[in-house]
């Protein structure tokens, strides 16, 4: 077998709407492509031995051990990689049940799809399906020691990406709440929510926690000092710089015990508690300026009690959690490093922060404390005892948390909400040395030994006893208050054509407004009035680019089939989705090779509206109108034709709708009729003579009126977009070149040209056309475009683009011809391949009131040699080449009247 492409899928998808997170691998049987797995020797036998829990996969006939009765009965070698790697991921404890695998156009090559949870652990999974089949099918065998191995790179890589527990306990928090969420690519921040509703976090820091807060909590004896001076219960003490200062803070603290730490560290690294004697002292001091950036020690007096951390959010106190070190309890039998050993075989106990609980780490500190009390490793401690391994109380050094929430006294609640004030900080950790939580600090000599930004959630959400708190609750309830919103509208636009013009007349509704719009487009990203990135920016990363940025207001995003189908979308779901039309255009390009299969691939963006949204369809579109069926929201279609059934029925129930009735744009809704304007009057229609242009209006009023946009708004936005280099370029770009007119436009598929023709038949002089396509489409397409060129042009220029996208050059174009001869055989047409030779060379030749139609691969260049035409006028000036929609004049000279 051999692997031809992986490809991870983020959002919703061709595959599934709803399993938005799929590794979709292209997949060679080669030689086992004839031969089910019933016909392999030993393969049963070997793929039962290597991963016997595939018994617990159903598939049909829809009950336990369903799968390999399907192996053993014979099945095609993709459908046991599909389930293979979902296995190996499940038992690597990354659970995934959703998997699908079907044969493509190519003989014995299959997409085998499945559902991750990391992307890198699903293309991992993908690889070592494919190599234990393979394995097993070469040589009946793959061992044991193999696939622990893939579980164990598996879990391995799930680790590596997994969220830290605070911001997993958040992002859980988010997802229940239908608060979407992306990761940044700085600082482990994630946004929550989109565009200028967005919030950010960084474990527990938020966009709401102050810097000065920040950078106070940080400064541990600024804290104290503050705090102190306030009349809140802290813990005397001093900061030294040098050894030979602490016999002085010693004494000026009170004497022993003392408390040494860094005063800039964390996570209880550098600190000793309880030190009674000088020599202890000075280790600890070395301990605690090697763990300080600045070499700054904190010499504190010591106090007896229990350690708690009291969290509080947004000025509340939501959980309480009392600390116990890292501890063993002995049994008359086992050595203090078998207790040790058997502690950390608990499955809640991991490296790190990652788990519930943190594994014992023997080092120093647990060697010292050891001495303190006469053990060491090998000693056996009497039943019931127990045996302390750290001084501190952190979860990070595999101490245990024992939620207090319940006991916490009223007037410690309002101590630590007034502590969080006085620091000013939205989350903050206190913690706080007490013999009892439950009553008042100043019963029993509690301080408040420290007041941490970013505290960690772990201790909250899993404590080893008592009741698990949900302390993300109130993090989103400061971010997102209810009632407010957290998603900005989004629009999303797709079709085989249209899709670049309805989304920029979409987005320049949306200005009319006074929002701050971000678009996506094939000619670029902008926001606002601005290009941010240049390109055919109409996948997921460009739409991350809009929904991530803090200015923006609303979303259009281009949608196309290329990013879909590599991708998914990067929204989970929209406000909007508008559905143009569905053509045959890249048809044999990532395995879609019918239109049917084209128009499933365009339906994921209907299918992913909101239930409160609205699919936006094209009534006079069959392939379209038929994704009515699978869509969440409300439909709404539009339609040129006023008589259209489906419309009709649709509006008969009270359905809403935009059509083109008697030379108006106008809206349905029900009973009755909002006309918006006259086409004639809306210069992106060319007068009313490009009917592909007004239904691309008929579908941006459509979704912005479904949106609440004002006809005001709409009707303004009409009036004041045109086809031009500025606004749509390459789109129905019209040059008035003084004795001829030059059109530029991006038509490239059959139904496009169809659709320019409606147009350009219309010129009363000769039609020039310069045509060619992408070297990636099928033979016959080309065919089908030279024979459409034949029927709308009276002469015509053949050219190719400078990337033949694999294609031998010449070929696209003698293809292209063939259709011209087989069309219309006495037809002028010759081929020059170079794109700029093959424009200069029709506008060279172009006769007094002809229409040289250019169809370019490079629209901007296409436009810089039409420019370069110009005329100058009288003060040396070249006026800007004016676009036919906007001049009436220019219009009744050429003899052409609207539809």
């Amino acid at each position: 077998m051999r692997i031809l492409k992986i490809q991870t899928l983020r959002g919703p998808n061709y595959w599934s709407i709803r399993r938005q997170k799929l590794i979709v691998m292209r997949l060679d049987l080669e030689d086992l492509a004839e031969k089910p797995t019933s016909e392999i020797p030993g393969f049963y036998k070997g793929l039962t031995e290597a991963l016997p829990s595939l018994v617990e996969h159903f598939c049909s006939p829809g009950c336990r051990g369903g799968f390999l009765q399907r192996v053993q009965e014979g099945t095609m070698m993709g459908h046991v990689v599909e389930h293979v790697a979902l296995e190996l991921q499940e038992l690597a404890g990354m659970p995934s049940g959703f998997g699908r695998t079907r044969e493509t156009g190519a003989p014995g090559v299959y997409q085998v799809v499945f559902e991750y949870l990391d992307e890198q652990a699903g293309r991992y999974a993908a690889r070592a399906a494919v190599r234990l089949c393979q394995s097993i099918a070469d040589t009946g065998i793959y061992s044991s020691a193999e696939v622990e191995q893939d579980i164990q790179d598996l879990k391995e890589l799930w680790a590596e990406a997994a969220l830290g527990p605070s911001t997993e306990t958040i992002v859980k928090e988010a997802e229940l709440r239908g608060i979407p969420w992306m990761p940044l690519p700085a600082r482990s921040m994630i946004q929550l929510g989109y565009g200028i509703y967005g919030k950010r976090a960084q474990a527990t820091l938020t966009d709401f926690s102050s810097i000065l807060g920040v950078e106070l909590a940080c400064d541990k004896e600024g804290t104290k000092t503050l705090l102190r001076s306030a009349g809140v219960p802290v813990p005397r003490g001093t900061v030294i710089y040098y050894l030979d200062e602490l016999d002085e803070a010693i004494e000026e603290v009170g004497g022993f015990p003392i408390v040494l730490k860094p005063l800039d560290g964390n996570h209880g690294r550098g600190i000793t508690i309880d030190i009674n004697d000088r020599e202890h002292a000075i280790e600890a001091y070395d301990a605690a300026s090697a763990a300080s950036k600045t070499r700054s020690v904190i010499v504190e007096r010591y106090y007896t009690g229990r350690d708690h951390r009291v969290l509080v959010v947004n000025g509340k106190v939501v959980a309480v959690a009392e600390r116990v070190p890292a501890h063993v309890v002995g049994n008359g039998k086992s050595t203090i490093a078998e207790l040790i050993e058997e502690t950390n075989r608990d499955p809640n106990r991991g490296e790190g922060h990652d788990n519930v609980l943190t594994k014992i780490v023997v080092d120093r500190n647990s060697m010292k404390l050891l001495e303190q009390k006469g053990h060491n490793l090998d000693t056996v401690l009497p039943p019931g005892e127990i045996c302390y391994l750290r001084a501190t109380a952190n979860l990070s050094t595999g101490g245990i948390a024992i939620d207090r929430t319940d006991e916490i006294h009223p007037e410690n609640i309002w101590i630590a909400q007034r502590v969080a004030k006085i620091i000013g900080l939205d989350i903050a950790g206190m913690d706080v040395v007490t013999s009892d939580i439950s009553r008042p600090l100043r019963d029993t000599d509690g301080v408040i030994v420290e007041v941490n930004a970013a505290p960690g959630f772990r201790m909250h959400v899993c404590p080893s006893q008592g009741l698990p708190r949900n302390v993300a609750a109130p993090v989103l309830d400061m971010l997102f208050p209810p009632g407010t919103p957290c998603r900005v509208p989004i629009l999303a636009v797709t079709g085989t054509n249209g899709k670049t013009t309805t989304t920029r007349l979409l987005a320049h509704i949306y200005k009319q407004t006074g929002a701050t719009v971000g678009y996506t487009t094939t000619d670029g990203t902008y926001i606002g009035d601005y290009l941010v990135e240049k390109g055919d920016n109409t996948g997921p990363q460009s739409a991350n680019l809009i929904l991530q940025d803090p200015t923006v207001e609303v979303a259009v995003l281009e949608t196309a089939r290329g990013g879909i189908l590599r991708s998914g979308l990067a929204f989970d779901s929209s406000d909007v989705g508008v559905v143009l039309n569905v053509s045959a255009d890249h048809l044999g390009l990532g395995d879609i090779n019918t239109i049917e299969q084209m128009a499933h691939v365009k339906s994921v963006v209907a299918e992913s509206v909101m239930p409160a949204g609205y699919a936006v369809l094209n009534a006079d579109d069959p392939l379209v109108a038929a994704m009515a069926k699978r869509v969440k929201g409300t439909v709404a279609y539009f339609s040129m034709n006023p008589d259209n059934p489906l419309l009709r029925e649709h509006t008969g129930k009270g359905g809403l709708a935009a059509v083109y009735e008697n030379g108006y744009l106008s809206i349905l809704k029900g009973d009755w009729t909002l006309r918006i304007e006259q086409a004639v009057n809306v210069p992106l229609t060319l007068k009313g003579m490009a009917p592909f242009q007004i239904a691309n209006a008929l579908a941006a009023c459509l979704a912005a009126y479904a949106q609440g946009v004002t006809i005001d708004c709409i009707r303004k936005a009409l009036a004041t977009f045109q086809a031009s280099v500025n606004q749509t370029p390459g789109r129905m770009n019209l040059f008035n070149l003084s004795s001829f007119h030059a059109l530029v436009d991006y038509a490239h598929n059959a139904a496009s040209y169809e659709a320019l023709g409606g147009f350009v038949r219309n010129w009363p002089g000769e039609r020039i056309g310069v045509v060619g396509g992408p070297g990636d489409r099928r033979d016959e397409d080309f065919v089908a475009l030279g024979r459409l060129a034949a029927e709308i042009f009276d002469r015509i220029v053949v050219k190719e683009d400078d990337d033949t996208r694999g294609r031998l050059r010449g070929d696209a174009s003698r293809l292209i011809c063939e259709g011209i001869v087989k069309a219309k055989p006495d037809c002028r047409y010759e081929s020059i391949l170079d794109e700029t030779e093959a424009i200069q060379t029709a506008l060279d030749r172009a006769t007094n009131g002809s229409l040289v139609v250019i169809l370019p691969e490079s629209v901007s260049r296409a436009i810089r040699l039409i420019e370069a035409r110009r005329p100058i006028s009288g003060n040396g000036v070249s006026p800007a080449a004016s676009a036919i929609s906007g001049d009436a004049d220019g219009l009744a000279s050429s003899g052409i009247r609207p539809m």
